[in-house]
C-alpha cells in the first residue's frame, strides 16, 4: 500500500498498520459508487473497526476516482481534498454526504452552474459537517491560484490522485484492489453475506 502523508485521512476503515489493504476507487458523481459507499459505511466499516472481527487486520482506502465524462467530476473531488486538508477527521462524513446529494453534480443540474458557483454549491456541502473555521479553510483552498492555469490549493494532491489511478490501470468507478491486485469480484450490489464471505476467503492473518 503506497499512500501520500497528506492523505492519511482517506484510510476511512481499519487501523493504519493493518496487514492486508483494500483500495476502493470512488468518483463522487457515480451512482454505483454512491450505493458502494452506503454498503462500505454499513457493511464494512463495522466488520474492520474496532469492535470488528477483522480489527488490526484489513484497511481501507477511499481513493478518489476521477472521471472527466462526469463534468464536475473534477470539482467535486477537488472538494474532497480540500476537506482532506480543513477537516481531515470529517473526510468520510463529508463523502458520504456529498454521495447523498450527488445528483445535483449530474450533467444537467450543473449544466449552467460556472466553476465559482459549483464550489460555492460543494462548499454548502461541507458547512453541513465541518465548523465555520474549517469552511473558510476549504474556501481558501478552493480558490484559483493568481497564476492564469495554475490551479487550486489542492491541484497537486489531485494529480496525484489521477496519476495513481492511471498508473494501476484504474478506469472506471467503482474499482476495489486487495493487496495491490485489482479485485474484480467485488461489486456495488454486495451486501452483508458477500463482504463477510470476501474477508474470510482472503484475510489470512
Amino acid at each position: 500500500m503506497a499512500l501520500q502523508p497528506s492523505l492519511r485521512p482517506t484510510i476511512i476503515a481499519g487501523a493504519y498498520d493493518s496487514p492486508h489493504t483494500l483500495e476502493i476507487f470512488l468518483d463522487y458523481v457515480c451512482p454505483f459508487s454512491a450505493k458502494l459507499s452506503l454498503a462500505i459505511d454499513s457493511i464494512l466499516k463495522p466488520l474492520v473497526d474496532v469492535g470488528g472481527p477483522y480489527y488490526g487486520k484489513v484497511k481501507v482506502i477511499m481513493r478518489l476516482q476521477v472521471q472527466p465524462w462526469h463534468a464536475t467530476s473534477t470539482y467535486t473531488h477537488e472538494a474532497g481534498l480540500a476537506v482532506v486538508r480543513a477537516a481531515p477527521e470529517k473526510f468520510w462524513t463529508f463523502s458520504l454526504e456529498l454521495f447523498k446529494q450527488q445528483a445535483g453534480f449530474f450533467d444537467g443540474p450543473s449544466s449552467n452552474l460556472t466553476p465559482l458557483q459549483i464550489r460555492e454549491k460543494l462548499a454548502s456541502i461541507a458547512a453541513q459537517v465541518i465548523t465555520e473555521e474549517q469552511v473558510a479553510m476549504f474556501k481558501d483552498l478552493l480558490k484559483l491560484k493568481p497564476t492564469p492555469n495554475g490551479g487550486v490549493g489542492v491541484t497537486d494532491d489531485l494529480k496525484y490522485t489521477i496519476k495513481f489511478a492511471r498508473q494501476n490501470g484504474v478506469h472506471v468507478s467503482p474499482t476495489a484492489l486487495w493487496d495491490g491486485l485489482i479485485a474484480n469480484q467485488v461489486s456495488s450490489s454486495w451486501g452483508e453475506k458477500e463482504w463477510t464471505e470476501f474477508l474470510a476467503k482472503n484475510v489470512v492473518v
